[in-house]
C-alpha cells in the first residue's frame, strides 16, 4: 500500500495481499484475526462493533454512527471508503433496531446504495457488527 496511513498500520503478506492490523481510531481486534485484509483489488474487513472510546450512554443510532466510523477508518487505512463498497452485511440483535438502523444508514450511503445483508444474530455484548467488501480507490495502490 502507497497511503501513509495504511504503512503503519499495514503488513504485506504476499504478492497483492495486504493486511491491516490497527487503523487509527478503532479499538483492536478481539481475536487471532486482522481489521482488513486487502486482496485482488478488493478489501474484505471483519466485523466493526459500535466500540468508540469515552462513550458510555448511547442510543442505539449513536451506535450505528461509531460502527460507521470503525468502519470508515478500516477502509481508509486499506486505500478504499464508503463510496467504493460494493456490499455491506449488517448483524442487529432485535429486529426492532431496524427501521433506526436504515434511517442512520441513509446518512452515510444517501443514493450510494450498495448491496447489503441484514441480519438478526445472537451478538456478543454488541448491539449490531457490520462487515463489508469495498474496491480499492484508484490511485491507492497495493
Amino acid at each position: 500500500m502507497s497511503t501513509p496511513q495504511a504503512s503503519e498500520a499495514a503488513a504485506a503478506v504476499g504478492p497483492g495481499v495486504t493486511r491491516i492490523e490497527s487503523a487509527p481510531g478503532v479499538p483492536a481486534a478481539v481475536g487471532p484475526y486482522v481489521q482488513a485484509t486487502s486482496a485482488g483489488g478488493f478489501v474484505f474487513t471483519t466485523g466493526q462493533i459500535p466500540a468508540a472510546p469515552g462513550q458510555s450512554d448511547r442510543t442505539f443510532e449513536d451506535d450505528v454512527r461509531a460502527t460507521l466510523r470503525n468502519l470508515e477508518s478500516v477502509l481508509h487505512t486499506a486505500g478504499s471508503d464508503l463510496d467504493h463498497i460494493v456490499k455491506v452485511n449488517t448483524y442487529l440483535s432485535s429486529p426492532d433496531q431496524l427501521a433506526p438502523y436504515n434511517a442512520v444508514y441513509k446518512e452515510f450511503f444517501a443514493d450510494r446504495r450498495p448491496a447489503r445483508t441484514t441480519v438478526c444474530v445472537g451478538l456478543w455484548g454488541v448491539s449490531l457488527e457490520i462487515d463489508c467488501v469495498a474496491v480499492v480507490a484508484e490511485g491507492a495502490g497495493q
